[in-house]
């Protein structure tokens, strides 16, 4: 519209002529050629009176599920005692595709052209890539006869990935379906990997490669009954799986990691997935959470596996706290609930607000088997997670600086101590470049400038809340009191859905 509400814009108009004259040309072109009709005479030829005369049958995929068609199609294709001959098919500009049946039949067709097969790029691993077929005719002759298989795959158009058949009786088609379902099955390209789910804007599953950035086992700064505790529930069941399975124990369980932002819980899971590589590992966040379904559905196909969903407190709220139930908290019981006894599925569970859980979460085996609080670092772990963040700088600091360092930031948590790092490192360049050392004087400015009252926005952001640090003296002097009790007493039902 213009902006009186009238109609195109000149720009939008000409974009339109400019199109349609393309359009105009590109069907004049084909047209004296005498070839508008070249791919159906094509198909005709092939398929012959008998074979036209069968049913075509249509199967949808998920398009994200287009690389693992490729990957079945290039193996069965090489299979013994079947010949496979690709053709392209063109389409005019802007035309929403067509289908098997117009080919056969001739009609409601534009004019279409035969031409090298058109291939995408798609990720079939970290790294890597596999150019899949987007509108192909397959001429098939194997045991069975000779048929037409017509692959489709998403375009600037359209979400779907179209793979038809035609030429054989029905029960035939379906068995090669069949066999390409076993194929996409077991040479499944995400197997194994670690993989970022985002939801497109028309609701379809995108799957991302993730290199897993697996923290090592020193780097997880917990208590050491807890870390066992972690592995035993997460890692112990993967080891013993046949054993658990011959004495008639299931192996689904949920893994609930709660506590304030901050504190480790992301950095817990990392490590946990890391370390289960065997496993093919979906990580679920934000909007991806609403499609939990799906993803289970993916998963038990592709199991064993885990499904890690951040903050999902975001979806699974008790119901008893508003009028409205969220369909995503079904869909998530449903999930946990559906999978067979012997499915070897995980479910890691973040959130800073354990308190806003539906309690049915934990009401069966196979759901929420163990919570497990990662609350803010005590001394002993503040020593150990500030000797980790400052293990790549050269740091000068006696055994009391550090001991005055610990005591001063009781009450923060893992995010706020790398923090400090990182802006002592700051202090240190501003005195010399070369960054000779990192000496105590900088670790104080950089605190001191962390806990000055102008920084409240920035500790909370870090998951340090500021309305009940005392102001009784100098930030630094004797009087100074970081956090009070109330503040340790409260930091654990703080509210919203701030992320670490």
């Amino acid at each position: 519209m213009d902006a009186s509400g009238g109609g195109a814009t000149e720009d939008e108009a000409r974009r339109f002529a400019r199109d349609f004259r393309a359009f105009l040309e590109w069907v004049h072109a084909n047209a004296s050629s005498g070839s508008a009709n070249e791919v159906v005479a094509l198909v005709a030829g092939y398929l012959g009176e008998a074979g036209r005369a069968e049913s075509v049958v249509r199967r949808e995929l998920p398009p994200f599920d287009h690389v693992n068609l490729q990957t079945a199609l290039n193996h069965w294709l090489t299979l013994p005692g079947r010949r496979g001959d690709c053709r392209g098919v063109t389409t005019p500009p802007h035309w929403s595709g067509t289908s098997l049946t117009q080919l056969i039949s001739g009609e409601g067709l534009p004019p279409l052209r035969i031409a090298a097969p058109e291939l995408i790029d798609l990720p079939n691993g970290p790294g890597t890539t596999l150019a899949c077929l987007t509108s192909a005719l397959l001429l098939i002759d194997d045991h069975r006869g000779r048929y037409v298989v017509f692959v489709q795959g998403p375009d600037q158009h359209n979400n779907d990935l179209v793979v038809e058949l035609a030429g054989l009786d029905v029960e035939s088609a379906q068995a090669v379906f069949a066999e390409l379902d076993v194929l996409r099955s077991r040479l499944n390209v995400y197997r194994g990997h670690v993989l970022d789910v985002a939801v497109n804007q028309m609701g379809g599953l995108e799957l991302t490669f993730v290199v897993a950035d697996a923290p090592p086992r020193d780097c997880v700064i917990l208590p050491e009954a807890m870390l066992a505790r972690l592995e035993r529930h997460a890692l112990s069941i993967a080891v013993h799986r046949d054993a658990l399975l011959a004495a008639g124990q299931h192996l689904k369980r949920g893994l609930l990691l709660f506590g304030p932002p901050g504190t480790g819980k992301t950095h817990s899971t990392q490590y946990l997935i890391g370390q289960m590589s065997g496993y093919t590992r979906l990580i679920m966040t934000g909007r991806s959470l609403h499609a939990v379904g799906s993803v289970t559905g993916l998963a038990r196909d592709l199991q064993p596996a885990v499904i890690v969903l951040e903050d999902v407190d975001l979806v699974a709220s008790d119901r008893s706290f508003g009028p409205g139930t969220s369909t995503v908290l079904f869909d998530l019981l449903d999930a946990m609930d559906g999978a067979a006894p012997d499915a070897d599925l995980m479910f890691v569970l973040t959130t800073n607000r354990a308190d806003l859980l539906e309690p049915a979460l934990a009401a069966r085996p196979g759901r929420v088997d163990v919570a497990i609080e990662i609350a803010l670092p005590d001394a002993e772990a503040r020593r150990r997670l500030f000797d980790l963040y400052a293990r790549a700088i050269p740091l000068d600091c006696s055994d009391a600086d550090r001991d005055v360092m610990i005591e001063r930031t009781d009450g923060v948590t893992a995010s706020f101590l790398k923090e400090l790092i990182r802006r002592a490192t700051l202090e240190a360049l501003q005195d010399d470049a070369e960054l000779g050392a990192v000496r105590a004087e900088h670790v104080t400015r950089a605190l001191d400038d962390l806990l000055d009252s102008a920084q409240t926005v920035t500790r909370t952001l870090l998951g340090i809340g500021a309305d009940e640090i005392a102001d009784a003296g100098p930030i630094d002097g004797p009087g100074y009191v970081f956090p009070s009790p109330a503040y340790r007493s409260t930091v654990r039902i703080r509210r919203g859905p701030t992320r670490y």
